[in-house]
């Protein structure tokens, strides 16, 4: 890393403690309350590539134990140095790598099958991915799909705009193969989903959205 990055780096969470325990809470109740909007105040400098939440629950999630991928518009980026000086964690060139993926909003994905599912012995080596969307709504009357599943007590309606066409598809071969598969951190600039491989989703028809 060059001096002149260093003198360029922003610093990470206001407090490392307590902010890096309150993303970190965040996100477990994110994930074990699917389709559950969590709010995620900033609470760090952060980069200027990428969503503020995104770069928030790396910054609590990875350390130098970590293989992180980064989708092109984010790679090579202040986001990377940033990441590389906070967290210790080593970039990896191709998704199958990775045990953290974040894909940004403007890039084209790589598909869920292309990541680190884990084995049926080590379920927990799969990979984690955050992934932007431009909005997240929750409740009757904006749904795209139906989510149900543990942690869900019945099932909520929710869109996200911004994913891919087939995300549903992909999400089916997912589920399907528990308890290996990825979990998924939905992201917009201040709130998180999550969407953890044990979940349910069901594309809706036009008549039931």
């Amino acid at each position: 890393m060059k001096s002149d990055d260093l003198q360029r780096m922003q610093p990470g969470f206001d407090d490392p403690v307590l902010n890096s325990q309150l993303v970190f809470r965040r996100a477990l109740q994110a994930l074990s309350m699917p389709a559950r909007l969590v709010d995620l105040p900033n609470q760090a400098a952060l980069p200027k590539q990428g969503y503020s939440a995104s770069a928030l629950l790396l910054l609590a999630l990875v350390d130098s134990d970590c293989a992180l991928w980064l989708s092109p518009c984010l790679a090579g980026t202040d986001a990377q140095t940033w990441l590389r000086f906070h967290t210790g964690c080593r970039f990896v060139q191709q998704p199958a790598q990775a045990n953290f993926l974040w894909l940004c909003a403007q890039d084209r994905w790589p598909l869920l099958s292309e990541m680190q599912a884990g084995t049926d012995e080590y379920p927990d080596q799969s990979a984690t991915c955050i992934m932007e969307t431009s909005s997240i709504q929750t409740g009757p009357g904006c749904r795209a799909w139906s989510l149900s599943g543990p942690g869900i007590p019945a099932p909520v309606g929710v869109t996200a705009q911004g994913l891919p066409a087939d995300f549903a598809a992909q999400w089916a071969g997912n589920h399907a193969a528990f308890p290996r598969g990825v979990d998924v951190l939905l992201t917009t600039a201040t709130q998180i989903l999550g969407l953890p491989r044990s979940t349910m989703l069901r594309q809706l028809e036009m008549s039931e959205a």
